[in-house]
């Protein structure tokens, strides 16, 4: 479901509303396809910068509309809508599917796995639009994978900027704190039989 940006975001925070961008491991993001390879983390930027499109942006190679974008996250979160911002001449992709938490995705897997969530997109030139997710799936989202299989008739697709709306959580930070925290030497757990009846002296 696409929905219409219509508020003014000098009185609404999108900045913060959209800041999930933060929260991507960027050194770990891959595109399949892409005409520049790396080119992928250039479009994952603050919102406001969403319309820059003189800078580098991702395409996908001559001929050949198809990309698949991989976005790690650095702890688990909650995406509650997309945005895509493409290219003009028919660049734009119109076709968007969503696979969470699935690592190793290549376009046949792609073609043939059912998707979290598809979406039929609109150009968005003007950076309007934003696509809703079925918020219950997307919780505790530690990866996310992008197919855009289809555009607007264009020789390549081209994409400006990928938005995500929602919120981290502190998942990750908290399981390695756990594991550390049981990895410490706690005395409690190493005592010996004297100290339990069975006459053995404790070992310091």
């Amino acid at each position: 479901m696409a929905c219409m940006h219509d508020h003014s975001c000098e009185e609404h925070n999108c900045s913060s509303d959209w800041s999930l961008y933060k929260h991507i491991d960027l050194s770990k993001v891959l595109a399949l396809n892409e005409s520049v390879p790396g080119s992928v983390k250039s479009v994952f930027k603050a919102w406001e910068q969403r319309l820059e499109t003189s800078v580098e942006y991702l395409e996908s190679n001559d001929g050949d509309p198809e990309l698949l974008v991989f976005i790690p996250f650095t702890s688990d979160v909650k995406i509650k809508s997309i945005s895509v911002i493409g290219g003009a001449d028919g660049t734009s992709p119109s076709r968007m599917r969503a696979f969470i938490n699935r690592e190793g995705i290549d376009f046949s897997d792609a073609q043939n796995m059912q998707p979290t969530q598809e979406w039929e997109l609109a150009e968005n030139l003007n950076g309007l639009l934003e696509y809703q997710t079925k918020y219950s799936k997307f919780q505790s989202v530690a990866n996310l994978t992008l197919h855009f299989s289809e555009n607007f008739g264009g020789d390549t697709t081209q994409i400006y900027f990928i938005g995500l709306r929602g919120e981290a959580t502190q998942l990750k930070r908290d399981v390695v704190a756990t594991i550390v925290y049981e990895v410490m030497p706690n005395p409690a757990d190493h005592k010996t039989k004297s100290e339990t009846g069975g006459g053995f002296s404790h070992v310091e």
